[in-house]
């Protein structure tokens, strides 16, 4: 089983003092494709007009160029500590077990912008670079990220075998999409609209997926297909159904405030 999230634009500082090394990333047949990619982000971060229009950052951000200029040799620490943000504050990597910490390593992987599909505990630094930024001089002068990435992760997705979850954003998903194949599924977070009808969830859908991305860590149970996910979810209280073809919907309840907007979501979980 393979667990797939989006990464996060925001990411802690600090960690070992070990430059990245390529060799102790996941699926290293990525290489070349990282290494290309990462001397570029470097070159452009060493323009800061041209690196904050393409990375659409703004004045308070140009601590994100120190970080790109330094990546190479700045210090590492595991993905999942590395990454902060809704979705990982729902993952809370922090009060993992040292077994649950492995069981995340060889079934959590994290889409990166940067680095391709990485897998939990791969030591990487701190970086910024979105789905959407474009990045001049890049092999064959393929600016987008879509272009640099979508060929080569969409073909590693491909031969992966077992339960492979897709909890990606959309826009990471346009960056190597999952094989099409009946134990490959997409998870969408919706919340009943109480007139019956399940609306997609956009305000609490990051940390909707951080948690149930917990949820299975705590099982720990490696699923072999889709009946014994959605089995094992209705044990614990979670809401997990088909929707459209290649697709599961975890329904998600929300709390609203006073005014009536959304204030807290939780999934149907017993943990």
């Amino acid at each position: 089983m393979l667990i797939l999230l989006p990464p996060s634009e925001t990411k802690r500082s600090g960690g070992e003092a070990v430059p990245l090394d390529w060799s102790l990333l996941a699926y290293p047949v990525l290489s070349v494709k990282r290494r290309s990619l990462a001397r570029s982000l470097v070159s452009l971060s060493r323009h800061p007009e041209a690196a904050m229009a393409a990375l659409k950052l703004g004045r308070t951000q140009l601590f994100e160029l120190d970080r790109n200029r330094e990546l190479l040799r700045s210090p590492t620490m595991p993905v999942i500590d590395r990454y902060t943000g809704v979705l990982f504050d729902g993952l809370d990597a922090a009060t993992l077990t040292a077994l649950q910490r492995e069981f995340a390593h060889a079934h959590l992987v994290v889409h990166s912008a940067l680095l391709g599909p990485i897998t939990a505990l791969d030591p990487i630094p701190a970086y910024r670079l979105s789905h959407d930024s474009r990045v001049p001089d890049l092999t064959l002068n393929k600016h987008s990220l879509k272009q640099h990435w979508s060929a080569d992760v969409q073909k590693l997705l491909g031969h992966t075998e077992g339960l492979l979850l897709d909890l990606r954003s959309e826009a990471y998903v346009a960056l190597g999409a999952r094989p099409v194949r009946p134990d490959s599924i997409y998870l969408r977070v919706v919340a009943d609209a109480g007139d019956g009808q399940r609306r997609a969830l956009n305000h609490f859908n990051k940390k909707s997926k951080g948690e149930f991305a917990r949820a299975l860590i705590d099982n720990g149970q490696d699923f072999g297909a889709v009946a014994e996910l959605i089995d094992w979810a209705r044990s614990v209280g979670i809401s997990l159904t088909p929707g459209a073809p290649g697709e599961l919907q975890l329904l998600v309840e929300q709390h609203l405030a006073s005014n009536g907007r959304p204030a807290t979501s939780t999934i149907y979980t017993a943990r």
